[in-house]
């Protein structure tokens, strides 16, 4: 009889440590979820400022005086200097934005996987 209570002890704390691993799993998932799209949401909104500020060099004259934060220096150039490297940084921005997003879908779709295949289930708290 005092083998039978010691290896259902046993299987109680496999199952125990099973469902640790995937709730510490589970938890991975989340946490690199929220970290992308933390970063998704601040590259979004650089973009937009580089965006917003292109709109208002555009139409001003090359050789007209502006100033560019750079590396925390605010700098003197022209708009004709400005614009060329606000591009190219806009264009940095939306290419690694671009690849965010793809990660962030893959992880996605990689948690989905990993819960079908461990038959997880989500349970909402009150």
């Amino acid at each position: 009889m005092q083998e039978s209570s010691s290896s259902s002890a046993a299987a109680s704390g496999i199952a125990t440590k099973k469902q640790a691993d995937l709730q510490a799993q589970y938890n991975s998932y989340k946490s690199t979820l929220q970290q992308l799209a933390q970063k998704i949401g601040e590259l979004e909104s650089e973009g937009d400022e580089h965006k917003l500020v292109l709109e208002t060099l555009q139409p001003l004259p090359g050789s007209r005086k502006c100033f560019r934060m750079i590396g925390g220096v605010l700098v003197e150039r022209t708009v004709a200097e400005v614009i060329p490297a606000l591009e190219t940084n806009a264009k940095g921005v939306e290419s690694v934005l671009q690849q965010l997003v793809k990660e962030y879908k893959k992880t996605e779709e990689d948690m989905k996987k990993w819960q079908t295949k461990n038959k997880v289930q989500v349970v909402q708290g009150p």
